[in-house]
């Protein structure tokens, strides 16, 4: 059996919130590794002295717990089990296949000494009736696919540029880290992820019956990762190609894909005007290795592809995220907000070329305040431009924050 990967981030995430009158709510993409994530957890819970008695773990993907989709029996297989005068922990996993989960979860958070975890593969879990009903009373925990640190450890490609080309192009969901040499595998494994992700968490969840039209949409999604798009450009194009879609329609899969954790839309932001902006978005996909096997290429637009990494390893360092707007015409990749500070980002293959140089530092040069500005390339080495540090992109990935 492959030793399992440590998730630090996230274990940390858990500790802080051990015992705390708060539901742990853990959500992703399917197969990112929350389930390992309980595993991991419930190991560090026993090596701290819980016993195994007071653990209680329900996979609901698991035929063994089937009659726990109805939501009173749930409740009550789990209070049957409640330990007095200790802690008791309850880990339940895919908890939005159980009908009506948040009736459960609700009534089980009034419990003494009950210290409740749940993961969900859908954010709308979040936005729907658990928020109604648990108002202030749980944390979100975003879980995404492997960083390329903890791909490091997975793997044992001893030469980091031919790590992160490894990691660039299969991505980074941990279980696809045993097919590193095994490209078919590879390949089946991640097509598997996305037809079950499209049925489970886009189509049956939201009701949608076209799966040819929210594949054109992925497949729009990911061709286009770090370039302005909207439902409107979508539904043009899709038309064009003799496909007439409304806006309404695209907009309705665009909010399913980005629930089912497949994509993320990034917003605008005007930096001098300090004010969000209502017009085109972006998108970045989940993993990398996934966008490769949706377009069926590989080694294509390395720029976009390091652009959709960076963006990715930035919200796992718990940053907010936005596109910046620095001037007449001119953008930031990333506008990074964290603990009420903020970070600039140009993300570029090379700039070893003196014109591409001037463009991608010409953003961050209109910026006027103090905050920190970074230029992230492939490029072998660092420097300083005025204050804007140069560094290279894979060193920065393998940089503990």
């Amino acid at each position: 059996m492959k030793k399992l990967i440590d998730r630090k981030i996230y274990l940390e995430q858990l500790d802080m919130w051990r015992e705390e009158e708060m539901i742990k709510v853990v959500t992703g993409v399917r197969r990112c590794g929350k389930t390992t994530l309980f595993e991991l957890y419930i190991v560090r819970l026993k090596a701290d002295g819980v016993a195994g008695e007071q653990i209680i773990f329900i996979n609901l993907e698991d035929a063994d717990f089937a009659a726990l989709l109805d939501y009173q029996k749930l409740h009550d297989y789990v209070q049957a089990r409640i330990l007095q005068d200790q802690w008791t922990y309850v880990f339940i996993d895919e908890i939005q296949n159980c009908r009506e989960y948040e009736r459960a979860v609700a009534s089980l958070y009034l419990k003494k000494n009950l210290d409740i975890y749940i993961t969900g593969s859908n954010a709308y879990m979040l936005s729907g009736e658990l928020a109604t009903k648990l108002t202030a009373r749980y944390i979100a925990i975003d879980m995404l696919t492997l960083s390329f640190a903890e791909f490091s450890e997975a793997v044992t490609i001893a030469d980091k540029r031919e790590r992160f080309a490894q990691y660039l192009n299969m991505g980074a969901f941990p279980y696809a880290t045993r097919f590193v040499d095994n490209d078919l595998a590879h390949s089946q494994y991640l097509e598997g992820i996305y037809n079950t992700v499209l049925v489970k968490d886009v189509m049956t969840h939201k009701g949608l019956h076209d799966i040819s039209l929210v594949k054109s949409i992925a497949s729009f999604l990911a061709s286009n990762v770090g370039s302005f798009v909207s439902a409107k450009k979508i539904a043009d194009t899709l038309t064009s190609a003799g496909r007439p879609t409304g806006s309404a329609t695209v907009d309705t899969y665009l909010t399913a894909l980005t629930d089912a954790y497949l994509f993320y839309k990034v917003n605008r932001y005007d930096i001098k005007g300090k004010m969000h902006l209502k017009s085109e978005s972006k998108y970045y996909c989940c993993d990398t290795g996934l966008r490769n096997s949706i377009l069926g290429t590989t080694n294509k637009d390395i720029g976009h592809q390091i652009e959709n990494i960076v963006y990715l390893e930035l919200l796992r360092r718990g940053y907010t995220i936005h596109i910046g707007k620095s001037g007449r015409g001119t953008e930031v990749d990333f506008v990074a907000v964290r603990n009420k500070k903020i970070e600039y980002y140009q993300v570029a293959a090379s700039v070893l070329d003196e014109h591409t140089l001037e463009r991608e530092l010409a953003p961050l040069r209109q910026i006027k305040d103090n905050y920190p500005k970074f230029l992230l390339t492939l490029d072998d080495f660092k420097m300083d431009y005025d204050g804007i540090q140069q560094v290279n992109l894979v060193e920065f990935l393998l940089l503990s924050q």
